[in-house]
């Protein structure tokens, strides 16, 4: 937390010593126009100020998509699969929040005999709970792929957080 706390110091003084070197700058006599709006200087400094001043803890909504294939999927109907679908293309989407939120695991092995890999396996897990995600669109794409959005917000997130790590 200093480290961010020295870095916003680093980047005001900077912003400082920039504005006291372009007010040297506008009354040098290299400026052909005597005339110097220090406003627009000054809003620059100020907006700057704004963005480094904001809270590094801000953290933006997360967004995650899904797809799935119709045809893939089991049922009798073309209605039955579609469902199936949709329901399956949001599950892929709450893995990738589950993804962007908790982290996954890789657990992978090699096998090498004689200087050549003989076998290689790769295993990833994604473990997680996810609470309050909202859809924001379920949306066919192509003829035959559906495509589901979610999101989730940052209080919730940060409430997952906390849960996953008391267990």
């Amino acid at each position: 937390m200093s480290y961010i706390k020295f870095f916003k110091g680093i980047m005001i003084l900077s912003l400082f010593t920039l504005s006291a070197c372009m007010q040297n700058f506008n009354t040098s006599s290299l400026m052909k126009n005597n005339q110097i709006n220090v406003d627009k200087n000054t809003n620059g400094v100020v907006a700057l100020k704004e963005v480094f001043d904001s809270s590094v803890e801000k953290i933006p909504t997360l967004t995650a998509v899904g797809y799935a294939v119709v045809s893939s999927q089991p049922g009798r109907t073309q209605a039955q699969k579609r469902l199936m679908a949709i329901r399956s293309a949001r599950m892929s989407a709450m893995r990738e929040l589950a993804e962007q939120i908790h982290g996954i695991q890789v657990d992978s092995n090699t096998t090498v005999i004689d200087l050549m890999v003989q076998n290689d396996t790769f295993r990833a897990v994604v473990k997680g709970v996810i609470r309050g995600a909202k859809t924001v669109r379920i949306n066919p794409t192509g003829k035959d792929t559906y495509e589901t959005v979610l999101e989730i917000d940052r209080d919730m997130m940060v409430a997952l957080l906390k849960s996953a790590r008391n267990t």
